[in-house]
């Protein structure tokens, strides 16, 4: 199986939107080791602890503290700066925040991404640009079938509402601007992702290390629902690879899915959380429906063609991704460094055969 190259990205010039978050400290720690001049651009850390303080994302990176919905400050951050490549991760990412906050989440993602296209536009070195979008995209009518790229777009919910406009504009930035610049734009679209370090609200394995850590129970709302899981790695190693054949092979699809590993076994929220509170030691979950929740009950999306175009796929399996995830809060609850717990696993991952 593919994986990003050590050759490719050494000494190349990264913009990375969102380092400060949990996907992006990962990236921002990954294309460091590589060789990466990296330049982060996101707002400060809004978890407490967070993975951008536990693992010292900072060292390495060039870091610029600055909100995306506001464009001039995104500007002035960016000016006079050269980049190669661009991985643009900074969102709203959570669901229920955004029915709390529904005009926030459409300014963060919506205008965000606008603003960040708009003042690259300026940039006519760029080899390729790469926004991240989401799994939650695609109308999703429930029917249990996996959504490949050319699904009809949709949202029921103001944060997937939000995802699918975002491609919308990435899409209009891409045939009105930047195919004159010859600069491909594309957007990814990972599944749920799990991985040391996150402690977001309203994330299932955060929950579970929170509860956990007071042995507590944790509280699902929809136990039965089916997620595409994957590993931190395994999307992060997606969103790369895809990044190097967007910037060197012509006709690259714009467009891509990244989960599991095609073909494999669908597993429940029940399923993961029973996995993972007893990896930790932690009380059984318990279920509160809640029925005026919009998320959706079944939600899979098919990689095969990242596997096709791409030669790459996840190597970890839901169940051995939690082994991992919750590996990775147990030693670092004990005392072990957590910088150090991330490139651990970075090269144990690297060295998958």
């Amino acid at each position: 199986m593919r994986r990003p190259s050590p050759a490719f990205w050494a000494g190349k010039s990264v913009l990375l939107t969102g380092h400060t978050g949990f996907k992006g400290g990962w990236a921002a720690l990954w294309l460091t080791r590589m060789g990466a001049k990296v330049t982060g651009l996101a707002l400060p850390p809004d978890q407490t602890p967070a993975l951008f303080d536990q693992a010292r994302v900072a060292q390495g990176v060039t870091s610029h503290l600055v909100d995306l919905r506001d464009e001039a400050a995104v500007r002035t951050a960016l000016a006079g700066q050269s980049f190669d490549l661009v991985l643009h991760m900074a969102a709203q990412p959570i669901v229920r925040t955004s029915i709390q906050d529904p005009v926030g989440t459409f300014a963060a993602n919506i205008m965000g991404t606008a603003h960040l296209l708009q003042t690259l536009r300026s940039q006519p070195a760029l080899k390729a640009v790469l926004v991240i979008t989401s799994d939650k995209v695609y109308a999703n009518a429930e029917t249990g079938r996996a959504f490949v790229e050319t699904d009809a777009l949709g949202g029921k919910d103001p944060y997937s509402a939000s995802k699918a406009a975002t491609e919308i504009v990435v899409q209009s930035y891409a045939k009105s601007f930047y195919a004159q610049m010859g600069t491909p734009l594309a957007t990814a679209r990972g599944g749920n992702v799990i991985g040391g370090g996150d402690y977001s609200a309203d994330r299932l394995v955060a929950d579970i290390v929170r509860a956990g850590r007071v042995q507590a129970q944790t509280v699902l709302r929809h136990p039965e629902a089916t997620r595409p899981w994957q590993h931190v790695l395994d999307c992060v190693a997606g969103y790369l690879v895809y990044l190097e054949d967007l910037a060197t092979v012509r006709d690259t699809p714009t467009a891509m899915n990244f989960g599991p590993k095609p073909g494999g076994r669908e597993v429940t929220v029940g399923e993961l959380a029973t996995q993972a509170t007893a990896a930790l030691g932690a009380p059984a979950w318990r279920h509160e429906p809640d029925p005026n929740s919009l998320e959706a009950k079944a939600l899979g999306i098919d990689a095969s063609q990242a596997r096709a175009r791409l030669g790459f796929e996840s190597l970890l399996p839901a169940p051995e991704a939690v082994t991992w995830t919750m590996d990775w809060y147990r030693r670092q609850a004990e005392g072990e460094d957590a910088r150090s717990l991330c490139f651990e696993q970075i090269e144990r991952y690297e060295s998958i055969r």
